[in-house]
């Protein structure tokens, strides 16, 4: 089972109960933001499909291996991970931090 807590150093802690805070205006260049949006939501359709190639691969390995994973594969699945919900943040105006390549992939 996965630990729940896993990505809690690069995720806000949002607590267990429902969020309230209000949002803030954006303070960069609203066509700038929006052309980064659309950017950012063409390489997310990408990640998306490298994910699933992936995933593919990684089944297979765990046929043939003997149920071990590779780790480079799951290490590479949780970058992505992170760097989709980062990018999920940005695009849906719930962080003012661009995600990789503009900023440092954690």
């Amino acid at each position: 089972m996965a630990d729940p807590n896993e990505f809690d150093h690069v995720m806000p802690d949002l607590g267990t109960e429902p969020r309230e805070r209000p949002v803030g205006e954006v303070h960069e260049n609203l066509a700038a933001r929006i052309l980064y949006s659309i950017l950012i939501w063409i390489m997310m359709s990408f990640a998306s499909t490298i994910i699933g190639f992936l995933a593919l691969v990684q089944g297979v390995i765990l046929l043939t291996s003997g149920k071990k994973p590779n780790a480079r594969i799951a290490g590479f699945g949780t970058d992505i991970g992170i760097w989709f919900a980062k990018s999920t943040r940005y695009i849906t105006a719930d962080s003012e931090t661009k995600p990789w390549p503009w900023t440092e992939l954690d």
